[in-house]
């Protein structure tokens, strides 16, 4: 083998050259290395970022619903209360008027209308004076039949009922609207 000086130079310059080429490569190699951590660290930052973005927008969306449900509720509680109290109170009226037409059934209660005095005379032969049991005195007065007294009350229940629904729709609008 020969010895490193007997190498021509022209070998020199070649194994030179071909040293450096390897060390230039490595070179690059460890710079583009260098250079792709970098970029991943770069990438692995905006990835945490992102990530607790991402959590900090569900954590908001979390609390608006819980927000949103809590709303809902306190809606539904405020809601059923209105429909139990005017549930009772069409109940009630329905009591009341249930004891109305017994009372007019068992001849316990006779409705009565007052007359215009000036129609008294007229024909009409209703005296003029108030009864011991009567409500409106000096007052002409005439009793209506138990049939016409039920219609009456049958209208006067469905008018009640009519209101107290109305009222129940007004407020579960009022409900609505808060």
């Amino acid at each position: 083998m020969p010895a490193f000086g007997l190498i021509p130079t022209s070998y020199r310059v070649i194994g030179v050259v071909v040293l450096l080429a390897i060390v230039a490569s490595g070179a690059a190699a460890l710079s583009w290395h260098i250079q792709e951590w970098r970029y991943g660290r770069q990438l692995a930052e905006l990835a945490k970022a992102q990530a607790e973005t991402l959590s900090q927008l569900t954590l908001a969306a979390a609390a608006q619903q819980r927000t949103e449900q809590g709303k809902r509720l306190a809606l539904e509680q405020r809601l059923q209360a209105s429909d139990h109290t005017y549930s009772k109170a069409l109940s009630d009226a329905q009591q009341d008027q249930g004891r109305l037409r017994d009372r007019l059934a068992t001849a316990d209660l006779r409705l009565s209308v007052i007359l215009d005095s000036r129609d008294a005379g007229a024909g009409c032969g209703v005296p003029a004076t108030a009864t011991t049991g009567g409500v409106v005195h000096a007052a002409a007065r005439a009793r209506l039949e138990p049939a016409h007294a039920q219609r009456i009350i049958g209208i006067t229940d469905a008018g009640d009922r009519g209101l107290i629904a109305l009222q129940a729709c007004q407020a579960y609008i009022r409900a609505l609207a808060r």
